[in-house]
């Protein structure tokens, strides 16, 4: 299939990924407030974000249901898709940071050729999920998301992370795994390596607040290959989000050679050859040494924005993935 888009709505792909997981790991703990929970530092910002959010949500397909699930830890804001693809079991969809279910709106229409998808809104992110209770740990990170899996009519999905969602998903099959049917990590952050000390840096300005919204657009450029980031609804929504909302989240412990060596499932490791989340070539070297049933593609052009440049190769890839694994 042919990756090519128009110029002005690649302008908008681009930047999907931009901004997905740095923030959480420099200054945003340092700066968060006393509460145990994420939340939004006023109702203006919130608003401010929902309306950003609905304006990328308009480039999606109409979701065939919406549903809050209650988990111990909060409501989780699920989205239900209806596919024209035969896959005997759905796909389900978590984005990165500050990016929730708007992030797919490039991959979407390629991906309901498979089956029907559900997509989540992290909890504890900026989004229409709404945290109530303290996540600790990678336990209770992993405990939310399976008591969402359980509330649904399916009983396994095929998990799809992307970034920070990458880190989420593999850290779910390794507590809990059974409603994993095939796992698939885009360029996951903190997964097969760890994220390099200038992107760090880089960080930190983005981190806080009350600085320009200039420093958040430059980090999310940045990240996003240098892709534009002005007057594109989704990158309006990551900044919104980087913004106004308080992370009450542990930070994402970096994954083990001998805890992936743990994942039994068959995984699909796709890496961005240019991500500034990792070394490519380290990531690459490590999901190919560790998982026991692992496909491992790198994509050497691509940046840590990689859903929204190579929205059909991704596609291909992923139902030839979950094809073979059905």
């Amino acid at each position: 299939m042919n990756d090519r888009v128009p110029k002005t709505r690649r302008r908008y792909l681009k930047i999907a990924a931009g901004a997905l997981t740095v923030g959480a790991l420099a200054l945003t703990f340092a700066l968060r407030s006393p509460s145990p929970v994420g939340h939004w530092n006023s109702a203006a910002s919130e608003d401010r974000f929902l309306a950003t959010y609905d304006r990328a949500f308009e480039d999606l397909p109409d979701p065939a249901e919406t549903l809050d699930i209650r988990t111990d830890y909060g409501v989780v804001r699920v989205y239900r898709f209806e596919g024209a693809g035969t896959s005997t079991h759905p796909l389900l969809l978590l984005p990165g940071r500050s990016s929730a279910t708007p992030v797919w709106a490039a991959n979407l229409p390629g991906l309901l050729t498979i089956g029907d998808v559900y997509t989540v809104d992290l909890l504890g992110e900026p989004g229409r999920s709404i945290q109530e209770r303290p996540i600790s740990n990678d336990q209770d990170q992993a405990s939310w998301l399976d008591q969402t899996l359980d509330a649904l009519p399916d009983d396994r999905v095929h998990l799809v992370g992307l970034s920070i969602g990458g880190w989420t998903a593999a850290n779910l099959a390794l507590h809990e795994g059974t409603h994993i049917a095939t796992l698939t990590l885009i360029d996951p952050a903190r997964v097969f390596a760890d994220i390099p000390w200038g992107t760090a840096i880089r960080a930190l300005p983005a981190a806080v607040p009350w600085l320009p919204k200039s420093w958040r657009d430059g980090f999310n450029s940045y990240t996003a290959g240098g892709a534009e980031v002005q007057d594109v609804p989704i990158a309006d929504m990551i900044e919104a989000g980087m913004q106004g909302y308080s992370l009450k989240l542990p930070q994402p412990t970096p994954m083990t050679e001998e805890q992936l060596r743990t994942l039994g499932m068959p995984v699909l490791a796709v890496i961005a050859g240019k991500s500034v989340m990792h070394d490519a070539t380290e990531a690459v070297a490590t999901a190919e040494k560790t998982l026991p049933d692992g496909t491992v593609r790198l994509y050497p052009d691509a940046s840590h924005a990689i859903n929204g440049e190579y929205p059909d190769r991704l596609r291909d890839d992923i139902a030839d993935f979950v094809a073979k694994n059905s």
